[in-house]
């Protein structure tokens, strides 16, 4: 006999490999009827997934909402940047280098990686200080440390190149590049959801009291969340430049966290799904709104949205989700195979 959690875990189960397909059902219906303005569009959306998971691996378990999580992107862009670039373009475009960055000439992958790893040893140092406050302070602290980060940025020229663009980047990103980092921040998230740490983690979203009664260290497992959930936004910040081959600390500053709030809340920040679903449902708005700010013809009239159209219409339609669907799309819930297909029969029950 098979017992109800077991089922359930078995359903759960499920829910990464369906995401993971439905990604790649995305992917081949982009690139087999799409142009390629659609196929650029399928990477940088998953991209965004790569962003927007790894920002739910905090947010989503702990209910916490950061706005900081923009700032662990920037550090990995630049941190690919450094490793990546031509040694004689970072000698005319970043001076300041020291020797071992200013001669390293790394392949992509290794310095997306390292990307990942140097976010998450920043999240470990600045969270042990954030994750020690609580509800709005938080989220605040988060919004100030993202403030930091991109004054540092942004006058420390001789080694970010300040407010100046940092090109020259090796265009390596394709959808099956993205998609690959997408399905791993997928995996990634929900082992970490199903573990000790992440339901304890959760236990603490849904009654602080009564978790910390029970013996959970609320602290440590914020911070371990904050810590991966940094290292994929770093490699996101790093695919996000070897995709456009062009890097600015304000591309990594207020927009890009405003769309991955709203991201998560289009979803439903309730569930790994949610996240996801929330990505593609913005992603693919965002797209047709850009193509009708540009215009189209019908007979001898041409249509077309005002310019910064689609930032009010997203806004819009984010506050449409909050008042009426408050739970997102998702409502909470996960993309999952039904019980009968995960048995192969009926619900039995100890």
């Amino acid at each position: 006999m098979i017992t109800q959690h077991r089922i359930r875990r078995r359903m759960a189960a499920t829910t990464p490999v369906l995401l993971a397909l439905l990604l790649l059902a995305f992917v081949a219906l982009t690139l087999a009827f799409g142009d390629r303005a659609a196929g650029r569009m399928a990477s940088e959306t998953l991209i965004r997934v790569t962003l927007v998971v790894g920002f739910w691996i905090f947010a989503g378990n702990s209910g916490v909402i950061s706005f900081g999580h923009a700032a662990f992107a920037c550090v990995g862009a630049y941190v690919s940047a450094w490793t990546t670039l031509n040694p004689a373009m970072k000698a005319t475009l970043l001076p300041g280098l020291p020797p071992a960055l200013a001669e390293a000439h790394w392949h992509v992958l290794p310095a997306a990686l390292t990307a990942g790893l140097v976010a998450a040893a920043l999240a470990l140092g600045t969270g042990a200080a954030i994750l020690r406050l609580s509800g709005i302070a938080a989220s605040i602290a988060t919004f100030a440390f993202l403030a930091m980060v991109n004054t540092i940025w942004a006058n420390w020229t001789p080694v970010t190149g300040g407010t100046s663009s940092v090109v020259g980047l090796a265009r390596y990103v394709t959808p099956w590049v993205a998609l690959g980092w997408a399905v791993a921040a997928i995996l990634a998230a929900s082992l970490y959801a199903a573990s000790a740490s992440g339901l304890a983690l959760r236990a603490t979203r849904e009654d602080e009291v009564a978790a910390s009664a029970s013996g959970i260290d609320q602290y440590r497992h914020r911070l371990l969340a904050y810590t991966l959930s940094a290292f994929f936004c770093g490699v996101g910040g790093a695919l996000a430049g070897h995709f456009i081959g062009v890097i600015n600390p304000d591309g990594f500053y207020l927009s890009l966290t405003f769309l991955m709030l709203a991201m998560l809340v289009v979803g439903g920040i309730g569930s790994l799904s949610g996240a996801v679903v929330g990505v593609l449902a913005v992603s693919l708005a965002v797209e047709a709104l850009v193509r009708l700010e540009k215009g189209f013809t019908l007979g001898a009239t041409t249509f077309a949205l005002p310019p910064g159209s689609q930032e009010i219409i997203i806004a819009l339609a984010m506050i449409l989700v909050l008042v009426f669907r408050p739970a997102g799309l998702m409502a909470g819930r996960e993309i999952m195979l039904p019980a009968r297909w995960v048995t192969g029969r009926g619900t039995s029950q100890n």
